[in-house]
């Protein structure tokens, strides 16, 4: 009999009204392992009115009493961050490896967020006027929906989640319906922190789910994270309902290699960067920059790289990188590859096919390598979110920043050189939110903000980090004024009685 994932809804695990589900694959085997209920509005309706209900108790909550659940919440996860890491592995298909060091920034955040006391400091005038104090308070929006995508089902819940519960917002998660297993775990370790029943909720469902939270009038902020298209959808959606948005979007991440580069160092990185998780990251590097003469050596570099890769299920050990996450995405990912030849970019490396340490009905692609990429093709233009690397192809340093900051996307970049004059110039030039000096996949850590630029990012506020808490929280200025009794009171402008 096939699994069934439920919601959870006010502390505990709910079925719903809707007959509708979603399968979930074990990516590896092609095979289904479950099925997810698919809400319906009366679903959405019910999580918001439970996380309602639950807002006044837990806005009342002290700060240390909120802290308390959240170091109780990261004593939780750490101890059972295998687990975790297991059920991300047999929905998602990423390798153990991978999945384990997603539970580890998870845990990065949550851990920024047992910070909240400091973060929710006001500021303060004493006699700012004449017996006037002037302060600030930071308050919590109310009930805040999450959006979360496939291909971090753990981290990316864990970006928004903490900080929304530290600053007294009560929450209700959609994760993607492709590996939902990992939403409804954390939300049963938040319950055994002690989190109160209706704080955290979790609804699995497709469009109707999201659409439900994007319109129902006592949700006041969504985060999302996803493709550009339907980030914009969200941003323009959500705010056309009055509510604070932060969406983001897609990428086309270019690392920029110059001719003083260390090569091999470059290629490591290339190819960790490429075809970790399969590519299915949106830092992922998905277009190697050459700057002339190394091209060729980079390329050559690259590919002997790749041969080398183990490709299989990701719960073998042995395994580097594991399938994708449905049929439908290997279907759309192999359609870029066969655009690429036709196109007439140099296939080096071609993932079609690829014999794996796993079962034949896997979801597999191995890793595939182009040269001589041009913009105008789809390989560079699109974001394909799999493991297809493009290589370009730039006359000089100025040339390979035109072609990045030409791009519609601003998510991450990187650039390797020996040259630190050349790498401060990148960084305060290239036209993009996140920026690495050799470093290829520049996430920031947990006390810093992850966003990009352009069509990567719609709202002004990053995720995590300093930017987490301004989002979860508006801003009250009370301007104070004690009436002195000696002096009869406050004169307000109106005449005193005889």
């Amino acid at each position: 009999m096939t699994d069934r994932i439920n919601h959870w809804i006010d502390g505990k695990p709910c079925e719903g009204v809707s007959e509708r589900s979603g399968d979930v694959f074990d990516p590896a085997t092609g095979q289904v392992r479950a099925k997810v209920a698919f809400a319906a509005q009366d679903d959405v309706d019910a999580a918001v009115a439970a996380a309602s209900r639950a807002l006044p108790g837990w806005r009342g909550t002290s700060l240390a009493g909120r802290t308390r659940v959240l170091f109780a919440f990261r004593e939780l996860l750490s101890a059972r961050r295998h687990e975790l890491a297991k059920i991300v592995t047999s929905e998602h298909g990423k390798v153990e490896s991978d999945a384990a060091g997603e539970v580890a920034r998870a845990i990065e955040n949550v851990e920024y967020a047992c910070g909240a006391a400091q973060m929710l400091k006001g500021g303060f005038s004493e006699n700012a006027s004449t017996g006037v104090d002037v302060y600030s308070i930071s308050q919590p929006l109310g009930v805040v929906g999450v959006i979360s995508p496939f291909n971090f089902p753990a981290m990316v819940p864990l970006w928004f989640v903490p900080n929304a519960l530290a600053c007294g917002n009560t929450v209700v998660l959609k994760p993607s319906e492709k590996d939902p297993s990992a939403a409804v775990f954390i939300a049963e370790l938040f319950a055994e922190a002690g989190l109160p029943d209706g704080v955290l909720n979790v609804l699995h469902g497709d469009k109707v789910a999201v659409d439900g939270l994007l319109e129902h009038r006592d949700v006041k902020a969504i985060s999302f994270v996803g493709s550009t298209p339907i980030a914009k959808y969200v941003y323009e959606t959500g705010t056309r309902q009055g509510k604070r948005v932060q969406a983001l979007g897609g990428a086309k991440n270019h690392m920029v290699v110059l001719p003083d580069a260390d090569l091999d160092l470059a290629a490591d990185a290339a190819v960790s960067a490429g075809f970790g998780s399969a590519g299915e990251r949106c830092m992922a590097v998905s277009v190697v920059v050459a700057v002339d003469p190394v091209g060729d050596e980079l390329v050559a570099k690259i590919a002997d790289r790749i041969k080398r890769l183990r490709v299989g299920d990701g719960m073998r050990p042995t395994s580097e990188m594991g399938p994708l996450v449905t049929a439908a995405h290997h279907e759309r990912v192999e359609s870029y590859v066969e655009a690429g030849v036709e196109a007439g970019a140099r296939l080096v490396v071609d993932g079609r096919g690829i014999e794996v340490d796993g079962e034949d009905g896997g979801f597999w692609l191995g890793p595939t390598l182009f040269d001589q990429v041009t913009p105008d093709m789809s390989v560079y233009t699109d974001e394909i979110f799999g493991p297809v690397l493009a290589v370009a192809r730039a006359e000089g340093y100025d040339a390979a920043l035109e072609l990045i900051n030409a791009n519609p996307y601003g998510n991450g970049t990187a650039i390797f050189t020996n040259d630190g004059r050349a790498a401060r110039r990148f960084q305060n030039e290239v036209e993009v939110g996140m920026v690495g000096v050799n470093v290829p996949i520049p996430v920031p850590v947990g006390y810093y903000s992850f966003g990009g630029w352009k069509d990567s990012l719609f709202g002004d506020s990053h995720a995590y980090g300093p930017e987490g808490f301004h989002f979860f929280t508006r801003t009250k200025v009370v301007t104070s004024r004690w009436p002195d009794p000696s002096q009869g009171g406050v004169n307000l402008g109106f005449p005193r009685n005889s």
